[in-house]
């Protein structure tokens, strides 16, 4: 971890306890060395700093570009790992070219498979994004599943308001080129879905 990276890792997390009373479920399933996917519901503007806490290393995130027109954040983002998008839905492909770069390098991305915030706190379709990234890198991808971070924060609330955020963490998922036999328009969309399916059978109890 870079110095901006570590404040804000540490910070992150305790401001999570302090205002989120945040809790990590199955925090041993995390993989904390080579190339990895992270891949979770995204719930609010929360979810990102919050599930990248979980992983013990430095992860890549994707952000709208607009988050970085400022001068402030401009500069700050881009030492927090933030990688700019340039379309809602993770639709840049410069973006997730990016993306794979930095998973052939080994290193760890976190990626919403959903795209974008829900606006009713229900899991979204996957969209064919990350199906992309798994069929280029074969990186093993944990599902993790958010609760409770759209009550705190919901997509039509200006600020957070303290609440309960619980992350469980799921059992890695690992591809094998038997996934990619079927090379037709719909197998980054299969990938995808896959992933969403697993993050879906995630539960508290």
């Amino acid at each position: 971890m870079n110095p901006y990276y570590w404040v804000g890792y540490n910070l992150t997390k305790l401001l999570g306890r302090i205002f989120f009373r945040l809790r990590v479920v199955h925090r041993e399933r995390m993989i904390n060395h080579g190339p990895v996917i992270l891949a979770a519901n995204h719930q609010s503007f929360l979810d990102p700093p919050l599930a990248g806490s979980v992983s013990d290393r430095a992860v890549y995130f994707l952000a709208r570009r607009t988050l970085l027109d400022g001068p402030f954040f401009g500069w700050l983002l881009p030492k927090l790992n933030v990688i700019p998008v340039d379309s809602e839905g993770g639709k840049d492909r410069t973006a997730l070219k990016a993306l794979i770069r930095i998973l052939k390098a080994g290193e760890g991305t976190l990626v919403f498979p959903e795209g974008q915030r829900t606006e009713d706190g229900r899991l979204q379709p996957a969209l064919p994004g990350l199906g992309l990234i798994i069929a280029k890198t074969m990186a093993p991808v944990v599902p993790m599943r958010i609760f409770g971070a759209y009550a705190a924060w919901p997509i039509h609330q200006k600020w957070p308001r303290p609440g309960h955020v619980t992350i469980v963490v799921g059992e890695p998922i690992y591809f094998t080129e038997r996934d990619l036999e079927s090379r037709d328009k719909e197998l980054y969309q299969r990938l995808s879905q896959r992933v969403i399916d697993a993050i879906a059978a995630l539960s508290l109890d």
